[in-house]
């Protein structure tokens, strides 16, 4: 759009700019919006620049161990050691070039991420509501905007109705404006356009529609460089503390072998060349360099794990907290039902329909008494059309696949009961026009319209939750077509009758009101509203929510319903989900009514809250909180933030949630499906299990080399591995066998556990022991070996290859202990293992024959071929060792299996 144009747009008449842009009311043809979208591009801002290859390649060679590296490389070179010097500089760029890879795939992981949060808008293309993404907008497009959603572009608006925008990101003023369609004073600054919604604000209350007038780089927000996003690091707490970790660890190494070399040279007389590679080869042994750059290929494998469930990571330290979650407080409509609504009952003042037909079709007929009912022998059906086709911003759309709803699924179900009614199809009551509404809202629980027609005819019509719609009726439509009094106890005893069967259930009312009436008050309802009936709809649940509802009880989470629903539909749909405690059901009433200690005991023992609001949610989850308990929640509405925020892991809906639920969650659900959050809490114990296993696997072996150095340079003996060979084999193993741990997964049994403490650190008490059992296990093997090849009268050289080997089979036996840490590793499934592992695995043994049999390595490491019953005993030591491991683990595993407290 011409530049000159811009400031025209607040100032204007929405005529005048639908005439500028070349648009109508009505939106875009799709022809047009393909034209222009590829006129101007896509509806996205540029890029933030990333750093080019070749400085995120330098950047690997920060840090303190390739510093080290560096300085020993130089100073062989001095001493002409050319081997060692090609060896060392060929560790450097090996790791350097590892890093660089890993780095690569963690931002891909991260870009993956954005894409699929990707934002969608609703819009009018050729004159009928649709979703499309909003990089797909372009100027001239119609975009329908409701409260909680983010703006998706610069918007000159046609039509607010209490509408009311957060502008901080561009205006830094944080208190919602109310916004209008008239037009404001040129002169009038960015936070005074109430004729504008800009993208990137949210919609706090309200709805209403704009027109398209800029988009990309030339909205508002496009013109602000420096509002452009960064790329996330792909870290959380736990890998920031292991990188704290392993650089306090790489300066206390460093030390020891300072005061080795000066020992050794000083105190033990060995020669300084000899002694500084034993030291550089101590260094590279002992520091776990490459530890913070497997945890994060391991968090990057498991938010693309979870993304493939259908749980989008928004914020990466929550991972860590959803391993921990002890209760799941769920939504019901959408996450544990299908939501795919259908109305099957209506029920008149003395009369009750049934409603055949499948899914949102807009066919089907109406019975009465096992017979067709048809609106001319019963007048009340009409105005059970009028109100469900008429109070609702939802349409029908058919497709070869069927009858889709764009819109909230409960509307859409309404929208085919006014179709099959009038046999009008999915556009009934087409020549009644809008005048004003009151959007629904969860603090009032109902939406209002105002509608007029061409024959001078005006109603307010009103659905929403049945006690509150029935406070507002003065009387109800009689089944002659006239008014009668209100039966109250009648309609609240057919709510519960409904209810009981697992129907949801809506009341709707009208008024007839004069056609000078134009302006929607709530004064126009209170008191004032007929009641023509309740509508009975119903939502199964998911099928594969049963068993993840099971899954949740075998895990030690218990799950939680908080609906707005009636209590009687909420127990009915609890008890078809198996809930542990499906017969006791806690009003929202009663929870007002609750102080926080009567609240908290409450909420421990209730699994059902009906009847709930926002407000209710974010007491409940302090009321869990308060017990020590790690909650996770479910939230869809701009409401619904707080609570979501306040949670331990927030969990907002991908297809029917606002952008302010989505903007506070942790994670998003990409189907709105209970199934994919317990699939997602099963990810996040397996994304802890793969770091704890990475950990646990680094430090004993790095423990295990470098005690082989230090108690030979101590004993004053021969080292039983060289230093270039130390390098060599940590350069294999950490590459291969600990980076393979990353994909491990998920154990058999990891959603038999309780939960773990939130607080649990990793470096435990039992890790700790693993790190000493484990390492003395590895130092006496290396030693055993190396004595037995001295003592058989092997050269130096051979029994050196023989320790070599050694450590590279008890490393290899040890990754098989490890993959299996909460279990048996004496299983076919465990010596299985997986692609990735026998990759590793043939990749490391392939290496280590390359370096023991091909003379052309053998000059370079100094290595001898080993014998062949040689090699089988190494083979066994390290079987033996394994055996050893696998035998104190299980004797760990009894006792803290007796000291659990029986469940059962």
């Amino acid at each position: 759009m011409p530049e000159t144009t811009k400031p025209l747009f607040h100032t204007s008449a929405t005529d005048d700019v639908l005439a500028i842009l070349r648009t109508t009311a009505s939106g875009l043809e799709s022809a047009e919006a393909a034209r222009r979208l590829a006129r101007d591009g896509p509806n996205r801002l540029p890029e933030p620049p990333r750093r080019p290859a070749i400085l995120r390649f330098v950047a690997q060679f920060h840090s303190v161990l390739i510093y080290v590296l560096i300085g020993a490389a130089g100073v062989t070179a001095v001493l002409q050691h050319w081997v060692d010097t090609g060896v060392i500089l060929a560790v450097v760029l090996v790791n350097a070039v590892i890093g660089y890879v890993q780095e690569g795939r963690a931002e891909n992981a991260m870009d993956a991420i954005r894409g699929m949060l990707a934002l969608r808008s609703a819009v009018l293309r050729d004159g009928r509501r649709m979703t499309v993404d909003a990089a797909e907008l372009v100027p001239g497009d119609i975009v329908l905007v409701r409260a909680g959603d983010r703006v998706p572009a610069d918007l000159r608006l046609t039509e607010a109705r209490s509408l009311r925008v957060e502008e901080a990101i561009l205006t830094g003023e944080s208190v919602p404006v109310d916004k209008g369609t008239a037009p404001v004073e040129a002169e009038a600054v960015l936070g005074d356009r109430s004729s504008m919604m800009f993208s990137g604000t949210l919609a706090a209350a309200g709805s209403g529609r704009g027109v398209v007038v800029a988009t990309g780089i030339d909205t508002e927000i496009g013109q602000i460089s420096g509002m452009l996003s960064e790329v996330e690091t792909l870290t959380t707490p736990l890998v920031r503390q292991m990188d704290i970790f392993a650089k306090w660890l790489t300066v206390f190494i460093l030390l020891v072998a300072g005061s080795l070399l000066i020992y050794g040279h000083f105190v033990g007389n060995l020669a300084f060349a000899d002694l500084f590679m034993a030291v550089v080869g101590l260094s590279v042994a002992a520091i776990p360099e490459g530890l913070p750059a497997v945890l994060s290929i391991t968090l990057a494998v498991g938010v693309q794990a979870m993304a493939r469930r259908n749980t989008i990571v928004r914020r990466l330290p929550a991972i860590e907290t959803l391993g921990a979650v002890s209760v799941i407080c769920s939504d019901k409509t959408g996450t544990l039902t299908r939501n795919e609504m259908m109305a099957t009952t209506l029920v008149a003042a003395e009369h009750l329909y049934s409603v055949d037909g499948q899914g949102y079709a807009p066919e089907g007929a109406v019975k009465w008494r096992e017979a067709d009912a048809h609106p001319d022998e019963h007048v009340v059906l009409m105005e059970f059309a009028r109100t469900a086709g008429l109070c609702n911003d939802a349409m029908l759309n058919g497709s070869p696949d069927g009858w889709r709803v764009e819109g909230d699924p409960m509307e859409g179900a309404l929208m085919a009961l006014a179709g099959k009614i009038t046999k009008e199809g999915a556009e009934p009551f087409r020549f009644w026009s809008r005048t004003d509404a009151i959007a629904f809202d969860a603090a009032h629980r109902y939406m209002a319209t105002l509608h007029h027609d061409h024959e001078g005819h005006a109603r307010i019509h009103v659905k929403g939750a049945p006690e509150e719609v029935l406070a507002m009726c003065a009387d109800q439509r009689a089944p002659e077509g006239g008014n009668e009094e209100l039966d109250p106890a009648h309609w609240h005893g057919m709510v519960e009758e409904l209810a009981a069967d697992g129907q949801r259930v809506i009341a709707v009312a009208t008024r007839a009101v004069p056609q000078e009436h134009v302006v929607l008050n709530t004064a126009d309802l209170d008191g004032k509203l007929t009641l023509i009936g309740l509508i009975g709809l119903i939502d199964p649940p998911r099928v594969e929510v049963i068993d993840a509802v099971a899954e949740c009880d075998r895990a030690g989470i218990r799950v939680k319903m908080i609906t707005g629903d009636h209590a009687a539909t909420a127990r009915a749909v609890a008890e078809r989900i198996g809930l542990m405690n499906p017969r006791q059901v806690l009003n929202g009433t009663d929870i007002e009514a609750m102080d926080d200690a009567a609240l908290t005991e409450a909420a421990i023992e209730i699994d059902i809250f009906a009847r709930t609001s926002p407000a209710h949610k974010l007491r409940l989850v302090k009321a869990l909180q308060s017990q020590g308990l790690i909650v996770a929640m479910t939230g869809d509405g701009v409401n619904d933030a707080p609570a979501l925020k306040r949670a331990d892991a927030g969990i907002a809906m991908g297809q029917k949630g606002s952008e302010a639920a989505k903007d506070a969650a942790e994670f998003v659900l990409a189907d709105d499906n209970f199934a994919s959050i317990v699939a997602a809490v099963r990810e996040g114990r397996t994304v802890y299990d793969n770091i704890t296993k990475v950990i646990s696997w680094t430090l004993p072996t790095n423990a295990g080399e470098g005690l082989t150095i230090v108690v030979a340079l101590f004993a004053g003996l021969s080292l039983p591995i060289t230093a270039v060979q130390i390098l060599w084999v940590n350069l294999i193993t950490a590459v291969t066998l600990g980076l393979s741990l990353a994909f491990e997964p998920t154990e058999t049994g990891t959603m038999c556990r309780p939960p773990r403490k939130r607080d649990q650190p990793i470096l435990t008490g039992a890790l700790a022991w693993q790190i000493v059992f484990a390492s003395t296990l590895f130092l006496c093997a290396v030693f055993g070996i190396f004595f037995y090849a001295t003592e058989a009268g092997y050269s130096l050289e051979l029994a050196q290859t023989m320790a070599m080997n050694m450590l590279v089979v008890l490393e290899i036996f040890y990754l098989f202990f490890i993959r299996n840490i909460h279990g048996t590793s004496l299983t076919w499934s465990a010596a299985r293992g997986t692609p990735v592992v026998w990759v590793c695995l043939l990749t490391v043994i392939a290496a280590q024959f390359a370096i023991t049999y091909l003379p052309a390595l053998q000059s370079i490491f100094g290595t001898d071929p080993v014998p062949l019953t040689d090699g089988m005993l190494i083979v066994s030591v390290g079987a033996l060792v394994f055996a050893l491991l696998e035998t104190e683990k299980q004797m760990r595993l009894v006792f803290a299996r007796k000291g659990q407290p029986d469940t059962n």
